[in-house]
């Protein structure tokens, strides 16, 4: 299995000569199976860049905030007739998939409609377990304003835990809790890599406490709870620049214990597991 972060950035896109190396757009996961087979988490503002060579693509769409879904009037292959796409999506109670995503996909928030996408699948997904090709597929709901997926994937014995907006932090005195009390615990058990939401300074957190979001502080925590392998740092704030991104994970490595190990989630980074 093939990860590479196409889009890093949380919130807003944020392009300029202080986010070259983190990156800035938004969050855009590409994976791709031993045999070719891709996979795509979320649909930021980078998810043009991504031009599969198949006749399918799947989206797993984490959330519907706004930086998680602008990228999709600007993916070519939706309006391929030729190309099967198929967007995975957060189940809700008040509306399907189809019914959001319309709200963005029509005018007066963008020209073209859903209804007029030639060849795109839609497919609301609650917590539990389903395959994609050669991929196992978990989904579990966790810590985040309105319907919120962590996806688990898993192919020949490897895996990966996509948690891009997690506050496993909130309500907790304690943190890190047990792990039967820890906000995606689930998920990322034992995983070897976990890609997780590090947006904010512990300054900003006690200021943003419930906005759904993290500290590289509580990732670490979180990672060393669950015992993940490697820890990817990710959904980096848009005021922060690579300078002060490259001093707080200088200074997170001091917390590391085990053989957990950090890794700069920056612009394209390519991992193989």
């Amino acid at each position: 299995m093939k990860i590479r972060l196409v889009g890093t950035r949380g919130s807003v896109a944020r392009a300029g000569i202080t986010t070259v190396r983190y990156g800035g757009d938004t969050s855009v996961v590409q994976v791709t199976a031993e045999g070719g087979r891709v996979v795509v988490l979320d649909a930021g503002s980078g998810l043009p860049r991504i031009q599969p060579d198949g006749d399918r693509i799947d989206i797993l769409l984490s959330h519907l905030h706004f930086d998680h879904i602008q990228g999709l009037g600007f993916f070519k292959p939706l309006f391929d007739p030729d190309v099967e796409t198929h967007i995975w999506g957060p189940v809700s109670t008040t509306m399907d998939l189809k019914q959001r995503l319309v709200r963005y996909l029509s005018p007066p928030l963008f020209p073209v409609r859903l209804r007029d996408l030639p060849n795109t699948h839609l497919h609301d997904v609650a917590p539990g377990t389903f395959s994609l090709g050669p991929f196992e597929v978990i989904s579990d709901l966790v810590c985040h304003p309105g319907p919120t997926l962590g996806y688990r994937i898993t192919e020949n014995g490897r895996s990966f835990a996509y948690l891009p907006d997690h506050e496993p932090a909130l309500g907790v005195r304690n943190f890190p809790p047990a792990p039967e009390w820890l906000s995606g615990a689930d998920v990322a058990r034992d995983v070897d890599v976990l890609l997780h939401d590090t947006q904010y300074t512990e300054d900003e957190y006690r200021e943003r406490q419930g906005w759904g979001h993290s500290t590289l502080e509580h990732a670490v925590g979180f990672a060393l709870t669950v015992g993940a392998r490697r820890l990817v740092t990710f959904h980096h704030d848009p005021e922060h620049g690579d300078a002060q991104l490259d001093r707080r994970l200088e200074g997170a490595a001091a917390s590391l214990r085990g053989d957990l190990k950090l890794i700069p989630g920056t612009a394209d980074l390519a991992l193989a597991i």
